[in-house]
């Protein structure tokens, strides 16, 4: 991803959310927070705590990207993203009430829309800003926005094995 200039990155970052299956929706409280052995290779998370990390990173990389366009080589914060999860932000393991998915996946969607809109707006001078990550040293925001671009496609194709085990 990192080979693709601004314009196609953007639109393949834009289209991101169509590879979150809509069929998440049709899973029961249950299946939605049903955890995973490491040997099923389909990543660990529940489909619950993998769509609202999601949405908590996009937050993130938004962030970023209109920071380091904004200000001269700001230093951003690294975030434990396992944290999230120890914090119960996803819900408990008890009968409590816990986020809806597609609460998430409407943050998502949304945040996707709105900063792919602001980024078509940039010139290509813009993409090549830079920040300082504490953990990945310093980053461009087309660095930044391939990293983002992936992150949701990876997470999307461990969430369809899941799904693929879960649904008939």
């Amino acid at each position: 991803m990192l080979a693709l200039p601004p314009t196609p990155l953007i639109e393949r970052y834009s289209r991101g959310i169509d590879r979150i299956e809509r069929r998440l929706l049709d899973l029961t409280d249950a299946q939605m927070d049903t955890f995973f052995r490491p040997e099923a290779g389909v990543g660990r998370w529940s489909c619950r705590v993998l769509v609202g990390h999601l949405a908590d990173a996009e937050i993130v990389f938004v962030h970023r990207f209109r920071r380091t366009v904004a200000e001269e080589r700001p230093i951003l914060a690294a975030w434990d993203e396992n944290a999230f999860l120890d914090a119960m932000l996803y819900g408990s393991d008890g009968p409590g009430p816990k986020p809806p998915a597609a609460g998430s996946v409407a943050v998502i969607h949304t945040t996707r829309l709105w900063c792919a809109d602001w980024l078509r707006t940039l010139d290509d001078k813009a993409f090549d800003a830079r920040a300082l990550h504490p953990e990945q040293g310093e980053l461009s925001v087309h660095t930044m926005l391939a990293r983002c671009t992936w992150h949701l496609e990876h997470h999307a194709w461990y969430l369809s094995r899941k799904l693929e085990r879960l649904l008939p």
